[in-house]
């Protein structure tokens, strides 16, 4: 199976998104071009360390690049000041220079923390982020958003810092347990959602066979990254189109943050129910047929992922305590809740101004079981 290439395309600060298998093995080939002097530093947590760093740093090693490691604790919870201040000074400790590279081996969580931690160090090193999960690969390792949570809400504190190279191997995606992989599919689906109606429709014939279909999982992999290179490349800093990648995320985060960014919810599956739930809205709204929300939670539900509030575990706040989160976005504008709607399945707009009671209304329905 070869290897694909997407590219970004951001003048001087270009840069590839290759897609395949076997890529960690091969990574001192795509990273040496890069480096001025043989050396690296890899930000990993202490469940990939175990199952890819080896792999990683002997490839590295095989090629005269010295690197040395620092694994945090996994899980969303490291997305933290604390972290966030031990990863920088460690990096201050191993010397790392303006023209070394900061490797982010790990999904979301250590690649937004990690390429924060580049952004801010000695104003700025170049990182490159080798994603190990499906949610990474198709989402957060491509654009350049890079920040950590605060108790007031996801995604607060960060900065806009492009990776130097993204390297997708879609072997590691073996690795995965079962929810980790469709808590990754839960971006998948929203690419086809939010603005590529023929992709969802592929989703639907395809979407059950990607865990054993590695040709299969290739396409959805590159299809994903190439629809948001092109959304980076006109709008980098999400002044415009790049919010409609945020389909289903302002009530994801607000799901979030209500169970504590624990193990209860990871961020795809917030992200699933998130687009079930924007849809319904639209739906009440009249913006989209009644039938497109109920085509949504049948794909959910044919995956076996989370399509409601009733799906998550454990008690929520009260509908207004979550709209309440809700309105600690990034996507607030003067005070005014923006969220993303749909005229139909693969046509997302951002809407201002959404009725409170309407929300109320569809998170009110989504307690309910199916």
């Amino acid at each position: 199976m070869m290897t694909r290439t997407v590219s970004v395309p951001l003048g001087a600060r270009s840069y590839d998104v290759r897609i395949g298998a076997g890529l960690i093995e091969r990574a001192a080939d795509h990273i040496a071009p890069l480096l001025a002097r043989p050396r690296a530093a890899i930000v990993t947590d202490e469940h990939v360390a175990a199952l890819h760093l080896p792999r990683l740093a002997a490839a590295l090693n095989r090629a005269g690049i010295a690197a040395s490691a620092l694994a945090l604790p996994a899980g969303e919870a490291s997305k933290s000041w604390d972290q966030l201040g031990r990863t920088v000074e460690w990096l201050l400790a191993e010397r790392i220079e303006r023209a070394d590279i900061v490797i982010a081996l790990g999904g979301g969580v250590i690649g937004d923390l990690a390429g924060f931690a580049a952004a801010i160090l000695r104003r700025g090193v170049r990182f490159v982020q080798i994603p190990t999960t499906l949610l990474a690969q198709v989402d957060s390792s491509v654009g350049g958003k890079t920040g950590i949570n605060s108790p007031q809400g996801k995604n607060l504190i960060g900065a806009f810092h492009q990776p130097a190279l993204v390297l997708a191997d879609t072997d590691v995606l073996a690795s995965l347990p079962e929810r980790d992989f469709l808590a990754g599919y839960g971006e998948v689906v929203k690419y086809g959602l939010l603005g590529d109606a023929g992709f969802f429709e592929w989703l639907e014939l395809n979407g059950p066979r990607l865990r054993t279909d590695r040709a299969a999982l290739q396409h959805a992999v590159a299809h994903c990254v190439a629809m948001k290179a092109g959304i980076v490349a006109r709008d980098e800093t999400e002044q415009g189109e790049r919010a409609l990648l945020n389909l289903g995320h302002t009530f994801g985060h607000a799901l979030e943050s209500a169970t504590g960014y624990s193990g209860r919810l990871l961020h795809g599956e917030g992200v699933a129910i998130g687009c079930a739930l924007a849809f319904d809205l639209s739906a009440r709204l009249g913006l989209c047929s009644q039938e497109d929300p109920g085509r949504v939670t049948a794909h959910l539900a044919a995956m076996g992922m989370p399509r409601a509030l009733a799906d998550v575990p454990g008690d929520l706040p009260e509908d207004a305590a979550l709209i309440a989160l809700m309105r600690q976005d990034k996507k607030v504008v003067a005070g005014r809740l923006r969220l993303i709607l749909a005229r139909g399945i693969g046509q997302a707009f951002v809407a201002d101004d959404v009725p409170p009671a309407a929300i109320a209304a569809t998170l009110a329905a989504a307690r309910r079981p199916f």
